[in-house]
Protein backbone atom coordinates (compact mmCIF):
# COMPACT_ATOMS: atom_id res chain seq x y z
CA UNK A 1 0.00 0.00 0.00
CA UNK A 2 1.34 3.42 -0.94
CA UNK A 3 2.12 5.78 1.90
CA UNK A 4 -0.34 8.54 2.65
CA UNK A 5 0.65 11.62 0.57
CA UNK A 6 2.45 14.10 2.81
CA UNK A 7 0.80 17.19 1.37
CA UNK A 8 -1.33 18.48 -1.49
CA UNK A 9 1.62 18.63 -3.88
CA UNK A 10 2.36 14.97 -3.17
CA UNK A 11 -1.29 14.15 -3.82
CA UNK A 12 -1.10 15.88 -7.23
CA UNK A 13 2.03 13.90 -8.05
CA UNK A 14 0.39 10.65 -6.96
CA UNK A 15 -2.62 11.27 -9.19
CA UNK A 16 -0.45 12.28 -12.14
CA UNK A 17 1.70 9.17 -11.77
CA UNK A 18 -1.49 7.12 -12.12
CA UNK A 19 -2.82 8.96 -15.16
CA UNK A 20 -4.98 11.75 -13.72
CA UNK A 21 -4.14 15.42 -14.28
CA UNK A 22 -5.53 17.10 -11.16
CA UNK A 23 -5.82 20.79 -10.44
CA UNK A 24 -5.03 22.27 -7.04
CA UNK A 25 -8.64 22.21 -5.82
CA UNK A 26 -9.23 18.53 -6.60
CA UNK A 27 -5.93 17.49 -5.03
CA UNK A 28 -6.71 19.54 -1.92
CA UNK A 29 -10.19 18.03 -1.53
CA UNK A 30 -8.81 14.49 -1.82
CA UNK A 31 -5.95 15.20 0.57
CA UNK A 32 -8.31 16.57 3.23
CA UNK A 33 -10.82 13.73 2.83
CA UNK A 34 -8.03 11.18 3.23
CA UNK A 35 -6.27 12.97 6.09
CA UNK A 36 -9.37 13.85 8.13
CA UNK A 37 -11.24 10.64 7.27
CA UNK A 38 -14.29 12.36 5.87
CA UNK A 39 -16.43 11.33 2.88
CA UNK A 40 -16.01 13.43 -0.25
CA UNK A 41 -18.98 14.40 -2.42
CA UNK A 42 -18.07 15.18 -6.02
CA UNK A 43 -20.69 16.89 -8.17
CA UNK A 44 -20.50 17.95 -11.79
CA UNK A 45 -21.75 17.31 -15.28
CA UNK A 46 -21.57 13.77 -16.62
CA UNK A 47 -18.24 13.15 -18.29
CA UNK A 48 -16.00 15.49 -16.29
CA UNK A 49 -14.08 12.64 -14.63
CA UNK A 50 -15.67 12.20 -11.20
CA UNK A 51 -15.56 8.41 -11.25
CA UNK A 52 -12.03 8.50 -12.65
CA UNK A 53 -10.90 10.40 -9.54
CA UNK A 54 -11.99 7.50 -7.31
CA UNK A 55 -10.45 4.79 -9.47
CA UNK A 56 -7.18 6.74 -9.76
CA UNK A 57 -6.78 7.43 -6.04
CA UNK A 58 -7.48 3.75 -5.27
CA UNK A 59 -4.78 2.68 -7.73
CA UNK A 60 -2.37 5.33 -6.45
CA UNK A 61 -2.80 4.33 -2.80
CA UNK A 62 -2.73 0.62 -3.62
CA UNK A 63 -6.14 0.14 -2.04
CA UNK A 64 -9.02 -2.01 -3.29
CA UNK A 65 -11.84 -0.13 -5.00
CA UNK A 66 -15.37 -1.14 -4.01
CA UNK A 67 -18.03 0.44 -6.20
CA UNK A 68 -21.73 0.83 -5.50
CA UNK A 69 -23.50 1.93 -8.67
CA UNK A 70 -26.70 3.72 -7.69
CA UNK A 71 -29.98 3.44 -9.58
CA UNK A 72 -33.67 4.02 -9.04
CA UNK A 73 -35.06 1.48 -6.60
CA UNK A 74 -31.71 0.72 -4.94
CA UNK A 75 -32.33 -0.61 -1.43
CA UNK A 76 -30.46 -2.02 1.54
CA UNK A 77 -30.58 -5.58 0.16
CA UNK A 78 -28.63 -4.58 -2.93
CA UNK A 79 -26.42 -1.93 -1.32
CA UNK A 80 -25.43 -3.48 2.03
CA UNK A 81 -26.60 -7.03 2.68
CA UNK A 82 -29.38 -9.57 2.40
CA UNK A 83 -30.00 -13.01 3.74
CA UNK A 84 -29.49 -15.99 1.45
CA UNK A 85 -33.05 -17.26 1.70
CA UNK A 86 -32.63 -20.22 -0.62
CA UNK A 87 -29.63 -21.46 1.32
CA UNK A 88 -31.48 -20.93 4.62
CA UNK A 89 -34.37 -23.04 3.31
CA UNK A 90 -32.02 -25.82 2.27
CA UNK A 91 -30.44 -25.71 5.73
CA UNK A 92 -33.85 -26.04 7.41
CA UNK A 93 -34.68 -29.08 5.29
CA UNK A 94 -31.29 -30.63 6.01
CA UNK A 95 -31.77 -30.15 9.75
CA UNK A 96 -35.28 -31.63 9.59
CA UNK A 97 -34.01 -34.66 7.74
CA UNK A 98 -31.10 -35.16 10.13
CA UNK A 99 -33.20 -34.76 13.28
CA UNK A 100 -36.30 -36.57 12.09
CA UNK A 101 -38.52 -33.49 12.37
CA UNK A 102 -37.48 -32.65 15.93
CA UNK A 103 -35.91 -29.21 15.59
CA UNK A 104 -34.41 -27.01 18.28
CA UNK A 105 -35.88 -23.71 17.06
CA UNK A 106 -33.56 -21.47 19.08
CA UNK A 107 -30.47 -23.21 17.73
CA UNK A 108 -31.86 -23.25 14.20
CA UNK A 109 -32.65 -19.56 14.26
CA UNK A 110 -29.18 -18.80 15.57
CA UNK A 111 -27.69 -20.81 12.72
CA UNK A 112 -29.89 -19.25 10.05
CA UNK A 113 -29.00 -15.69 10.99
CA UNK A 114 -25.27 -16.16 11.12
CA UNK A 115 -22.60 -14.82 8.80
CA UNK A 116 -22.61 -18.06 6.83
CA UNK A 117 -25.99 -17.12 5.33
CA UNK A 118 -25.21 -13.43 4.79
CA UNK A 119 -24.80 -12.07 1.27
CA UNK A 120 -22.43 -9.13 1.54
CA UNK A 121 -23.03 -6.19 -0.79
CA UNK A 122 -20.63 -3.24 -1.43
CA UNK A 123 -21.31 -1.22 1.73
CA UNK A 124 -20.78 -4.18 4.05
CA UNK A 125 -17.78 -5.31 2.00
CA UNK A 126 -16.19 -1.88 2.43
CA UNK A 127 -16.64 -1.81 6.19
CA UNK A 128 -15.31 -5.33 6.65
CA UNK A 129 -12.39 -4.77 4.30
CA UNK A 130 -11.48 -1.67 6.29
CA UNK A 131 -11.43 -3.80 9.43
CA UNK A 132 -9.42 -6.68 7.98
CA UNK A 133 -6.61 -4.88 6.17
CA UNK A 134 -5.94 -1.87 4.01
CA UNK A 135 -9.00 0.40 4.12
CA UNK A 136 -10.55 0.43 0.63
CA UNK A 137 -11.85 3.26 -1.47
CA UNK A 138 -15.65 3.06 -1.44
CA UNK A 139 -17.16 4.69 -4.51
CA UNK A 140 -20.89 5.45 -4.21
CA UNK A 141 -21.43 6.39 -7.84
CA UNK A 142 -24.26 8.61 -9.13
CA UNK A 143 -26.07 8.92 -5.82
CA UNK A 144 -28.59 11.25 -7.47
CA UNK A 145 -29.96 8.26 -9.42
CA UNK A 146 -31.00 6.50 -6.20
CA UNK A 147 -34.25 7.32 -4.44
CA UNK A 148 -34.11 9.94 -1.70
CA UNK A 149 -34.99 7.46 1.12
CA UNK A 150 -31.80 5.53 0.38
CA UNK A 151 -29.83 8.56 1.54
CA UNK A 152 -31.30 8.19 5.03
CA UNK A 153 -29.78 4.72 5.26
CA UNK A 154 -26.39 6.13 4.27
CA UNK A 155 -26.30 8.64 7.13
CA UNK A 156 -25.09 6.18 9.77
CA UNK A 157 -22.36 4.90 7.47
CA UNK A 158 -21.17 8.37 6.44
CA UNK A 159 -21.16 9.65 10.01
CA UNK A 160 -19.62 6.72 11.90
CA UNK A 161 -18.56 4.15 9.29
CA UNK A 162 -20.93 1.60 10.78
CA UNK A 163 -24.41 0.24 10.33
CA UNK A 164 -26.65 -2.19 12.15
CA UNK A 165 -27.95 -5.58 11.04
CA UNK A 166 -30.84 -6.35 13.41
CA UNK A 167 -30.17 -10.10 13.59
CA UNK A 168 -26.40 -9.73 14.15
CA UNK A 169 -25.69 -6.31 15.60
CA UNK A 170 -23.59 -3.32 14.60
CA UNK A 171 -20.85 -3.69 12.01
CA UNK A 172 -18.16 -1.01 12.42
CA UNK A 173 -15.00 -0.41 10.46
CA UNK A 174 -11.81 -0.35 12.52
CA UNK A 175 -10.20 1.80 9.82
CA UNK A 176 -12.53 4.13 7.89
CA UNK A 177 -12.60 3.56 4.15
CA UNK A 178 -12.06 6.54 1.89
CA UNK A 179 -15.64 7.22 0.76
CA UNK A 180 -16.21 9.12 -2.48
CA UNK A 181 -19.74 9.92 -3.58
CA UNK A 182 -20.54 11.28 -7.02
CA UNK A 183 -23.60 13.06 -8.36
CA UNK A 184 -24.53 14.39 -11.80
CA UNK A 185 -27.06 16.62 -10.03
CA UNK A 186 -30.13 15.23 -11.77
CA UNK A 187 -31.73 15.87 -8.38
CA UNK A 188 -30.50 17.57 -5.22
CA UNK A 189 -28.71 15.49 -2.60
CA UNK A 190 -30.22 15.94 0.87
CA UNK A 191 -28.56 18.44 3.21
CA UNK A 192 -28.03 15.75 5.86
CA UNK A 193 -25.76 13.85 3.46
CA UNK A 194 -23.96 17.02 2.38
CA UNK A 195 -23.19 17.99 5.99
CA UNK A 196 -21.35 14.73 6.53
CA UNK A 197 -19.13 15.20 3.49
CA UNK A 198 -16.48 17.48 2.17
CA UNK A 199 -17.60 18.87 -1.17
CA UNK A 200 -16.04 19.66 -4.53
CA UNK A 201 -17.62 20.72 -7.81
CA UNK A 202 -15.80 19.05 -10.72
CA UNK A 203 -15.99 21.34 -13.72
CA UNK A 204 -14.86 20.88 -17.29
CA UNK A 205 -11.08 21.35 -17.42
CA UNK A 206 -9.41 24.56 -18.48
CA UNK A 207 -7.75 24.68 -21.89
CA UNK A 208 -4.30 24.17 -20.38
CA UNK A 209 -5.38 21.25 -18.20
CA UNK A 210 -7.28 19.54 -21.02
CA UNK A 211 -4.23 19.87 -23.23
CA UNK A 212 -2.12 18.31 -20.48
CA UNK A 213 -4.63 15.43 -20.28
CA UNK A 214 -4.30 14.81 -24.02
CA UNK A 215 -0.52 14.86 -23.82
CA UNK A 216 -0.73 12.20 -21.13
CA UNK A 217 -3.49 10.06 -22.65
CA UNK A 218 -2.78 10.44 -26.39
CA UNK A 219 0.98 10.99 -26.60
CA UNK A 220 1.06 9.75 -30.20
CA UNK A 221 -1.11 12.66 -31.44
CA UNK A 222 0.73 15.57 -33.12
CA UNK A 223 0.96 18.64 -30.87
CA UNK A 224 -0.80 20.86 -33.42
CA UNK A 225 -3.70 18.42 -33.59
CA UNK A 226 -3.95 18.22 -29.80
CA UNK A 227 -4.07 21.99 -29.49
CA UNK A 228 -6.72 22.37 -32.19
CA UNK A 229 -8.84 19.54 -30.77
CA UNK A 230 -8.84 21.15 -27.32
CA UNK A 231 -9.62 24.62 -28.66
CA UNK A 232 -12.46 23.25 -30.80
CA UNK A 233 -13.99 21.36 -27.88
CA UNK A 234 -13.60 24.31 -25.52
CA UNK A 235 -15.48 26.42 -28.09
CA UNK A 236 -18.43 24.06 -28.58
CA UNK A 237 -18.85 23.65 -24.81
CA UNK A 238 -19.91 27.30 -24.82
CA UNK A 239 -22.76 26.50 -27.20
CA UNK A 240 -26.28 25.38 -26.36
CA UNK A 241 -25.83 21.64 -26.91
CA UNK A 242 -27.99 18.85 -25.56
CA UNK A 243 -24.83 17.18 -24.15
CA UNK A 244 -21.46 18.86 -24.18
CA UNK A 245 -18.53 16.51 -24.77
CA UNK A 246 -16.70 15.34 -21.66
CA UNK A 247 -13.05 14.52 -21.17
CA UNK A 248 -13.53 10.95 -22.38
CA UNK A 249 -14.92 12.28 -25.66
CA UNK A 250 -11.93 14.61 -26.03
CA UNK A 251 -9.59 11.65 -25.66
CA UNK A 252 -11.66 9.47 -28.02
CA UNK A 253 -11.74 12.18 -30.69
CA UNK A 254 -8.00 12.78 -30.54
CA UNK A 255 -7.37 9.03 -30.78
CA UNK A 256 -9.74 8.71 -33.74
CA UNK A 257 -8.17 11.61 -35.63
CA UNK A 258 -4.67 10.29 -34.96
CA UNK A 259 -5.59 6.81 -36.18
CA UNK A 260 -6.83 8.45 -39.41
CA UNK A 261 -3.40 10.12 -39.77
CA UNK A 262 -4.62 13.70 -39.35
CA UNK A 263 -1.94 16.10 -38.16
CA UNK A 264 -4.32 19.08 -37.88
CA UNK A 265 -8.04 19.77 -38.03
CA UNK A 266 -9.83 20.57 -41.27
CA UNK A 267 -13.48 20.61 -42.30
CA UNK A 268 -13.39 17.04 -43.59
CA UNK A 269 -11.77 15.75 -40.41
CA UNK A 270 -14.39 17.41 -38.23
CA UNK A 271 -17.49 16.49 -40.23
CA UNK A 272 -16.47 12.87 -40.74
CA UNK A 273 -15.61 12.17 -37.08
CA UNK A 274 -18.18 14.18 -35.10
CA UNK A 275 -19.84 10.93 -34.04
CA UNK A 276 -16.85 10.18 -31.80
CA UNK A 277 -17.26 13.55 -30.10
CA UNK A 278 -21.02 14.24 -29.97
CA UNK A 279 -23.58 11.56 -29.16
CA UNK A 280 -26.83 13.22 -30.21
CA UNK A 281 -27.85 13.89 -33.80
CA UNK A 282 -29.28 17.32 -33.01
CA UNK A 283 -25.88 18.38 -31.65
CA UNK A 284 -24.07 16.98 -34.68
CA UNK A 285 -26.38 18.84 -37.05
CA UNK A 286 -25.79 22.05 -35.11
CA UNK A 287 -22.01 21.79 -35.46
CA UNK A 288 -21.26 20.15 -38.80
CA UNK A 289 -20.83 22.11 -41.99
CA UNK A 290 -20.74 25.88 -41.80
CA UNK A 291 -20.55 26.12 -38.00
CA UNK A 292 -17.60 23.75 -37.87
CA UNK A 293 -15.91 25.76 -40.65
CA UNK A 294 -16.45 28.99 -38.70
CA UNK A 295 -14.97 27.52 -35.52
CA UNK A 296 -12.00 26.12 -37.42
CA UNK A 297 -11.31 29.50 -39.03
CA UNK A 298 -11.31 31.16 -35.60
CA UNK A 299 -8.97 28.51 -34.19
CA UNK A 300 -6.53 28.81 -37.08
CA UNK A 301 -6.55 32.62 -36.82
CA UNK A 302 -5.91 32.50 -33.05
CA UNK A 303 -3.05 30.06 -33.60
CA UNK A 304 -1.42 32.27 -36.24
CA UNK A 305 -1.80 35.33 -34.02
CA UNK A 306 -0.27 33.51 -31.05
CA UNK A 307 2.61 32.25 -33.16
CA UNK A 308 3.29 35.72 -34.55
CA UNK A 309 3.27 37.20 -31.04
CA UNK A 310 5.68 34.51 -29.83
CA UNK A 311 8.03 35.14 -32.73
CA UNK A 312 7.88 38.88 -32.08
CA UNK A 313 8.77 38.33 -28.43
CA UNK A 314 11.65 36.11 -29.52
CA UNK A 315 12.98 38.76 -31.88
CA UNK A 316 12.68 41.39 -29.19
CA UNK A 317 14.65 39.30 -26.76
Amino acid sequence: MTDHPADVAAMKDLLLANGYVADQAIATALFLALTLERPLLLEGEAGVGKTEIATTIAAGLGRPLIRLQCYEGLDVANAAYEWNYSRQLLHIRAVEAAQGGAIDLATLESDLYSEAFLLKRPLLQALEAASEGAPPVLLIDELDRADAPFEAFLLEILADYRFTIPEIGTIAAKQPPLVILTSNRTREIHDAVRRRCFYHWVDYPSLERELAILRLKVPEAPEVLRREVVRFIQSIRQMDLYKSPGIAETINWAQALTSLSYVALDATAVDSTLGTLLKYQDDIQKIEGSEAARLLAEIKTEARTAQAAAEADGDGA
